[in-house]
């Protein structure tokens, strides 16, 4: 039979009063409840004003441990991490989004956990669950999700939590059980508008997007693409490739254009060049930078030379800038997008009853020298 909350909850002020202070994750042991359950009962019985609260600590009120505390310290700082902060493993723009949200969290004196999700799916979960064992308040997180199964099944588990949670650079799908959590991404369909108009106005009306199909984001450029380029009047041809490795059904691996007939991908540099040739494509779009750098080295060995031959717009803007042709690159508000995310998060965990809010925050077109004016006099590829 469940133990009613009153009764647990006095069990729990009698070990805190015999023992001064005792962590959360041990009360959850000793009474066999889960760590969220106790957690909660510690925090309402902070609220009554029956005990003292730390992060990850409950504390008797004749304890004297408040005043062992430094006036200018965050208990949350003091007694452990008070926020837990998620990104995958290797992936050099959501660590940019990291040093943002870092950079807020300690102005706020808030200290910071890091946790690095290995590849794999469902590797998210255990590592928050670990960080809410530890007594972590709060929680940033920028789940990999590289397909729709795994994005579906996060949303399950996400939706479970009872701390403050906010998801950078991933939109809840509208109607999910996520969507009326806290969220902060780019825009992307306003970053691909950027590199498409971007082409148009360079006189290209012959458009190929190479993307990858491990992410949210990758699906999210995908479609805008499909959409921006099917309502644009001036472009003749279109067509989406893959550029990574395939792992979603055979019939998303492209989207076709006008008279693109039966789908491509995934595509290496050979592949892509042959595409060029084929349908006289002018420009590209190739996503991520560190992808269209690959690709612009592999076309060259094609004997395709951009911008001669191709024009191209990277999206991301990590390493765009250092290549042997700089890219001219759509850049996310990747540090902006983590500042923001830790703003929310703060104002969630002191004012817990404002509404949830999603922000999408405006990417910018870094113009280097990979895209240039159509030349009139141009012969095929």
């Amino acid at each position: 039979m469940r133990e009613p909350s009153e009764v647990r909850r006095g069990r729990i002020l009698a070990v805190v009063r015999s023992r001064g202070s005792v962590r959360v994750s041990d009360l959850a042991g000793e009474l066999e409840v889960s760590v969220v359950t106790a957690r909660r009962d510690v925090e309402e019985l902070a609220r009554a004003g029956r005990l003292r609260r730390g992060h990850g600590v409950a504390r008797s009120l004749e304890s004297g441990a408040q005043a062992q505390e430094p006036a200018s310290a965050s208990s949350d700082a003091a007694d452990g991490a008070a926020v837990a902060l998620v990104v995958p493993e290797r992936h050099s723009y959501l660590y940019e989004t990291m040093h943002g949200a870092r950079a807020v969290l300690d102005a706020a004196g808030t200290r910071v956990a890091l946790h690095i999700t290995p590849q794999g799916a469902g590797a998210e979960q255990p590592l928050v669950e670990r960080a809410l064992a530890e007594g972590a308040r709060g929680l940033l997180i920028a789940p990999r999700w590289r397909t729709v199964a795994e994005e579906e099944a996060g949303h399950a588990w996400l939706a479970g939590l009872d701390v403050p949670t906010v998801l950078m650079e991933r939109r809840p799908r509208r109607g999910s059980v996520l969507h009326a959590l806290d969220s902060v991404c780019s825009d992307h369909w306003y970053g691909m508008h950027l590199a498409v108009d971007h082409l148009v106005s360079l006189g290209h009306r012959r458009i190929v997007l190479a993307a990858r199909d491990d992410s949210p984001t990758a699906r999210a450029l995908r479609a805008a693409f499909a959409r921006i380029a099917g309502d644009r009047e001036e472009i003749e041809d279109w067509a989406v490739v893959l550029s990574g490795s395939t792992s979603e059904a055979p019939g998303d691996a492209s989207v076709p254009g006008p008279g693109a007939g039966d789908p491509v991908g995934p595509v290496s540099g050979d592949g892509l060049a042959h595409l060029l040739r084929e349908r006289d494509f002018t420009a590209a779009v190739l996503h991520g930078d560190v992808d269209a750098l690959m690709l612009v080295q592999q076309l060259a060995d094609n004997g395709v030379s951009v911008p001669q031959d191709c024009s191209v717009v990277a999206y991301d803007d990590v390493v765009a800038a250092f290549g042997s042709v700089p890219l001219t690159a759509v850049a996310p508000p990747k540090a902006a997008v983590g500042r923001v995310a830790a703003e929310l998060l703060v104002r969630r965990m002191t004012r817990p009853g404002v509404p949830p809010q999603r922000s999408e925050l405006l990417p910018e077109l870094k113009i280097r020298g990979s895209a240039q004016s159509l030349r009139t006099d141009r012969s095929t590829v």
